[in-house]
């Protein structure tokens, strides 16, 4: 039985993900936000049912939930509400666009999102609340840790790891067999040759360390 959604977080993430859980025919009861002022309004013609304490009133077993909180950086925000609605037990939907090609021995735990035009090879492995965003390509073997945002147009070649709460930005490229540590971030357009280290930030073609001012 399929059941119907609610998705956390009523800004451009969240409006995307509305867009392509309809497109599958999915039945989506409202939003959550954390924002008062979006409480009681509607976002695509959904409802904002109001903040996350909503959730405390539904039984986690008649729902799904969708990560709709993106990120720019390092996604501690969309992890730490994942894990918080997690132990109330709720689960997270696992969502690949219509239009989204993922390989049959692709492994994607719950909550990823893989969003329109990506490409996701045989053998990737994708931790729990992986965005895999729109036209980003995961190569065969690659290997990303929980919560990490894949951001659009990026690619990463054959056997790449990528550690949890790690951004990878819009364009960027991670050449094959390298690591990309826990809460590192790769800025747009960068090619990374060399493996980045946990909390890293670098950019550049080739990448290098960002010098903090």
């Amino acid at each position: 039985m399929t059941l119907p959604l609610i998705i956390v977080g009523a800004g451009g993430h969240g409006r995307v993900l509305l867009d392509f859980v309809r497109e599958q025919g999915r039945e989506v009861l409202g939003f959550v936000d954390s924002n008062p002022a979006l409480w009681a309004k509607d976002c695509g013609g959904i409802p904002i049912l109001g903040g996350d304490d909503v959730l405390e009133r539904i039984t986690p077993s008649a729902v799904e939930l969708v990560n709709g909180i993106g990120s720019v950086g390092v996604p501690l925000l969309r992890a730490r509400v994942h894990a918080r609605l997690k132990e109330l037990g709720f689960v997270f939907a696992t969502l690949c666009h219509p239009r989204a090609t993922v390989a049959v021995s692709a492994r994607l735990a719950a909550g990823v999102q893989v969003m329109a035009g990506a490409v996701v090879q045989s053998g990737a492995r994708l931790n729990e609340d992986v965005i895999v965003n729109t036209g980003a390509i995961i190569e065969h073997d690659c290997v990303i840790g929980a919560h990490s945002h894949i951001a659009p147009r990026a690619v990463l070649c054959g056997e790449v790891e990528v550690g949890a709460l790690a951004h990878v930005g819009v364009g960027a490229c991670v050449v094959q067999r390298l690591r990309v540590g826990d809460k590192a971030l790769v800025a747009a357009g960068a090619v990374v040759v060399a493996n980045v280290p946990a909390g890293a930030n670098v950019a550049g073609v080739p990448a290098r360390h960002m010098v903090k001012k």
